[in-house]
């Protein structure tokens, strides 16, 4: 009999290797063997604290969003798919229905089923089911890792297009992390003539100019009114377009002082709940700030960049972990030691 070994979040550290039954998909599902995941902060975040914001952990939950996998069996009705199909997996499945899913805005749909957000369920499995038409085929040339990296890939797609990202833009982006270089990957795809990357870490300052960053810089112990200057100094022009990736307020007060006036800024990190900054700075000079939450709409775009050749997404991929060594791999994400960017775990046998 095949094994479902799979890998769940009982508690706040307390993550097992398990079986689990392999699940059957219901009408307008596959059933996936699972190939490769990616660990994401926030997977990483619920390990150990149990809670994001409002989303609590209050029963055993798989983690993993970051998928890809080949369709094992066809539910009810699925004709997009076949069996063998090798899939990138839209973690996010809405409720098709509301206003938000009908005007194409369905990230924002409050009945959204997310993988790995409690209490939904993630794929950090040999096998699992999803939606079939939020699973998107991949060509023969892209791999199954590829495949994952199209969900980091989507947050940048969507933070660039809320940004306005176009051909001769310039763009500064604060975190060098693997959402902020993915932002960077996507603002070069659409033509941004200069990018700055901004970072504590040196070592992910240096990680970023080795895939190609035009500007690499650090912030640490400089203040924001330093960094704008700074970073106007670097582009020859204060940054038409800034994305905030760090979370950190410092990071938002540095991307609002820089922004040159009429620009905007674009939020994707998970900034606290109540931080001080300079609006009136940001008023008074008609710099828009605009959040973002996820993507919608993206997945294609991300699979087109990455199938084409215009994004090379495979250098973010610095750790390898087999599924049953998944404990391991997250221990690695939390210190993300080894110059670490993205740990990919493989689900796959063999």
């Amino acid at each position: 009999m095949e094994e479902n070994l799979s890998a769940i979040l009982y508690g706040k550290n307390d993550l097992r290797i398990e079986n689990r039954s392999i699940p059957e998909p219901g009408p307008g599902e596959v059933q996936l063997q699972m190939q490769d995941v990616g660990i994401c902060g926030s997977d990483v975040h619920y390990w150990t604290n149990g809670r994001i914001g409002n989303f609590i952990l209050t029963s055993p939950m798989l983690l993993g969003h970051e998928a890809s996998g080949v369709v094992s069996k066809l539910g009810q009705g699925v004709t997009n798919l076949k069996i063998g199909d090798r899939v990138a997996v839209e973690p996010g499945v809405p409720c098709r229905m509301c206003k938000f899913c009908k005007t194409g805005r369905y990230n924002l749909c409050t009945e959204i089923r997310f993988c790995a957000t409690p209490p939904i369920d993630g794929n950090l499995a040999r096998y699992y089911c999803h939606a079939a038409d939020f699973c998107y085929k991949l060509p023969d040339h892209v791999s199954t890792e590829e495949g994952a990296l199209l969900e980091p890939l989507s947050v940048g797609v969507h933070a660039c297009r809320r940004a306005g990202v176009t051909i001769d833009s310039t763009v500064l982006i604060s975190g060098a992390g693997p959402i902020g270089l993915c932002c960077y990957l996507t603002a070069k795809a659409m033509g941004a003539k200069q990018i700055c990357i901004t970072d504590v870490d040196d070592n992910r300052l240096k990680f970023a100019k080795n895939i190609g960053v035009h500007h690499a810089l650090s912030v640490r112990s400089k203040t924001s009114e330093e960094m704008a200057t700074q970073i106007e100094t670097t582009l020859g022009q204060r940054p038409e377009i800034s994305i905030e990736c760090s979370g950190n307020p410092a990071g938002l007060k540095n991307c609002m002082l820089a922004t040159g006036n009429g620009g905007c800024v674009v939020m994707v990190g998970m900034q606290p709940d109540e931080v001080t900054v300079p609006l009136l700075n940001a008023a008074v000079r008609e710099v828009d700030i605009r959040g973002t939450f996820r993507y919608a709409n993206c997945y294609p775009t991300a699979l087109s960049m990455i199938a084409t050749g215009q994004v090379d997404a495979k250098p973010l991929i610095t750790h390898r972990y087999k599924l049953e060594d998944s404990l391991k791999a997250f221990e690695h994400a939390k210190t993300m030691r080894d110059g670490a960017v993205k740990i990919m775990i493989r689900c796959a046998q063999g």
